[in-house]
């Protein structure tokens, strides 16, 4: 912040002429500290870091930049909001900050987590992870995050096999219950939604009695953080960090320390006597030596010195120049090729609130500007953790993610990722295997929708995709094969003429038709004789036709199936077998009315002639009583009281009628 605050006093086109000033606090990542830096920066000027007597003449903050956790920029926001003093925040990414209505005075140029956690849903997503474990810092930053993240994850398909939360302030028993079930649990991959602090703790209690392998999946708090590196059990852990940035001049600004520049500020001192482990006067521990000017801010190999992996520190950049930018707007009016700013212009909080919103820059070839909730544009790093031959596991960025980008195109992978053990192959982590082509899922009583059972199709059914729903029936012409995963066609199985079969079939059909045509020649020889006229020789003929075209109907049955011989057979062998029932049943009929035979002669036919043809035909032309001789008188008369009922179910030829009951005693009439 000091950095940027000098070169834009030092700059010609920003601000020109106008000199900024800064007011720096600890909050000790305290929330009662936090609020009490709010109202100071409320109320007057209490500078901590500045040089010399350039201080603001007005005493009155213009904007703050901070803080870093979600939970301290809430309690700020709260506070400072109602006097319009805009808050940029560096490292708060809580997507309740997003909401104007309770923070109108908020901004961030960090992403807020609902990006984070869309995004984290897609990366578990894209590498078939549906079971996992879950694990948050119990603050704003966690529950909120997380909340986001389980939201997405559970559209996504991914279920949580547990989701616990943790703070440094809990108890060391938390921690070690956390740690329990992380070593117990059945999921291969663990989310942790939180803080550095939170989480060094419990992987402290896991580094005591290591648990099984675990894919880690960090939040950008804490996968990005190099003092986590330490945790060598963690080597293969994925997840999103900050763009990393290049800050011309920084280094050299952070090495430009002296003893006598250190002496100002306590919070230097304390730096100071730390990195080279002595003291300077009467302001250190006793039992350390005393510093004696040899000492090179340049020789050390720290994270102070390490400008490699700046993320966090470029939010802070931004986060400044865009308050400037702000203020430029307020104050400052470009006339021709110059600009010109007032610097008695005394302008309030609320006009650099409004300007905040506007702003539009890029510096170092970085955009900055805020979207209507305060949110810049998210854009991530994916990281890798990766172990050297040395041992040393060092943080190798392998993707990205842009939100916006069109959808399909926001996340890609450009690196090879080392993944837990130093493995090439993604490891596995789901609640069931997925269920193979023939079978379809079903849901484990009690249990989330990942976790199934897979069950064979039913017979006839088939499921042709893996983790199948359900199974579905073939067309007609198909079956299923053996493993119930495809439909095969049925095989067309027909009689051949070269069959034994066939042959005999074919043989009993023309024999058939033969007979039935040498019958109605035969007929047809002796037409005017007494006994075809008496049989109806015109339904004779045409039933004897019938009969013909019934035994060559087999001969279409015999061969290769087509599409009109399907037709065919079926059409041809119903109405010809229908054909000779009816006319059957006719003559019959006709007969059985009468009672007598037509004699086609005029005259009556003789006693022998008939009883043959009653005999031939039914049972019920015998008469109750009979004698022969030269001439028969025919008799009928009401000897029987009832008649048998018939039931026709038109299937077969029904039964003639019978004369049943008892015999009538008297005489009846009508």
């Amino acid at each position: 912040m000091i950095f940027a605050i000098e070169e834009i006093n030092n700059s010609t086109e920003l601000l020109p002429g106008i000199k900024l000033g800064y007011q720096i606090y600890d909050s000790c990542a305290s929330v009662p500290v936090a609020v009490h830096v709010a109202f100071q920066l409320s109320n007057s000027l209490d500078p901590v870091f500045y040089t010399g007597d350039n201080c603001s003449q007005s005493g009155m903050v213009k904007a703050v930049v901070g803080e870093n956790g979600s939970s301290l920029s809430i309690s700020i926001s709260r506070i400072i909001g109602p006097f319009n003093i805009p808050q940029v925040s560096h490292f708060s990414t809580c997507a309740c900050l997003s909401d104007k209505q309770q923070y109108p005075s908020f901004f961030r140029t960090v992403p807020s987590d609902q990006f984070q956690a869309d995004a984290l849903a897609k990366l578990i997503k894209h590498f078939g992870w549906n079971w996992i474990g879950a694990v948050r810092s119990d603050s704003d930053y966690g529950n909120n995050g997380m909340a986001s993240f389980l939201d997405a994850a559970r559209k996504e398909g991914i279920c949580v096999e547990y989701s616990e939360s943790l703070s440094r302030t809990q108890p060391r028993s938390r921690f070690q219950r956390v740690a329990d079930v992380i070593r117990r649990s059945t999921a291969m991959v663990v989310v942790a939604f939180a803080a550095a602090g939170d989480l060094r703790l419990l992987l402290e209690e896991l580094l005591l009695e290591p648990s099984p392998p675990r894919q880690w999946i960090g939040s950008e708090a804490w996968v990005t953080n190099t003092d986590m590196l330490r945790f060598s059990f963690c080597a293969g852990t994925i997840g999103f960090g900050i763009e990393r940035s290049v800050i011309p001049g920084l280094r050299d600004f952070l090495l430009d320390l002296s003893p006598s520049k250190v002496a100002v500020s306590p919070v230097l001192t304390e730096f100071w006597e730390d990195a080279f482990n002595c003291r300077l006067g009467k302001s250190a521990a006793i039992d350390k030596r005393l510093c004696d000017g040899t000492e090179d801010i340049k020789t050390l190999q720290i994270p102070y010195t390490d400008i490699s992996q700046i993320r966090i520190t470029s939010m802070v950049y931004k986060a400044v120049y865009a308050i400037a930018h702000a203020i430029h707007k307020a104050v400052c009016q470009k006339t021709n090729s110059t600009t010109q700013c007032d610097k008695f212009t005394r302008i309030e909080s609320k006009e650099v609130l409004t300007q905040l919103k506007k702003v539009n820059f890029s510096q170092n070839g970085y955009d900055v500007s805020f979207d209507a909730n305060g949110d810049p544009v998210a854009r991530y790093e994916l990281v890798n953790w990766q172990k050297r031959e040395s041992g040393n596991i060092e943080m190798v960025t392998v993707g990205h993610y842009d939100a916006s980008l069109p959808v399909g195109q926001k996340f890609r992978i450009n690196r090879n990722i080392t993944w837990v053990n130093g493995g090439t192959q993604v490891p596995v982590s789901v609640c069931t295997n997925s269920c193979s082509p023939g079978t379809r899922k079903v849901l484990q009583k009690g249990k989330p929708i990942c976790c199934y059972d897979c069950i064979p199709c039913p017979e006839g059914e088939i499921s042709n995709a893996t983790d199948s729903p359900d199974c579905f029936p073939c067309p007609n012409e198909f079956w299923p094969n053996a493993e119930r995963e495809t439909c095969l066609p049925k095989p067309v199985e027909f009689l051949s003429n070269n069959e034994v079969l066939g042959i005999i079939l074919a043989a009993f059909s023309v024999g058939g038709a033969s007979l039935a045509i040498i019958t109605a020649a035969v007929f047809y020889r002796h037409r005017t004789s007494p006994i075809v006229r008496a049989n109806n020789s015109e339904l004779s003929f045409l039933l004897l036709f019938s009969l013909t075209l019934c035994f060559l109907c087999s001969l279409t049955f015999i061969g290769a199936p087509s599409e009109w011989s399907c037709m065919l057979r079926h059409t041809a062998f119903g109405i010809t077998f229908v054909l000779s029932l009816a006319l059957n049943g006719s003559e019959d009929g006709f007969k059985q009315r009468t009672g007598l035979t037509e004699d086609r002669t005029g005259a009556g036919v003789s006693t022998q002639t008939s009883s043959v043809k009653c005999k031939l035909q039914s049972a019920t032309c015998l008469p109750v009583f009979s004698m022969d001789g030269d001439y028969v008188i025919g008799g009928v008369f009401s000897i029987h009281h009832y008649m048998q009922t018939v039931k026709h179910n038109y299937t077969a030829m029904p039964e003639p009628l019978r004369c049943t009951g008892r015999l009538v005693r008297g005489r009846s009439g009508g």
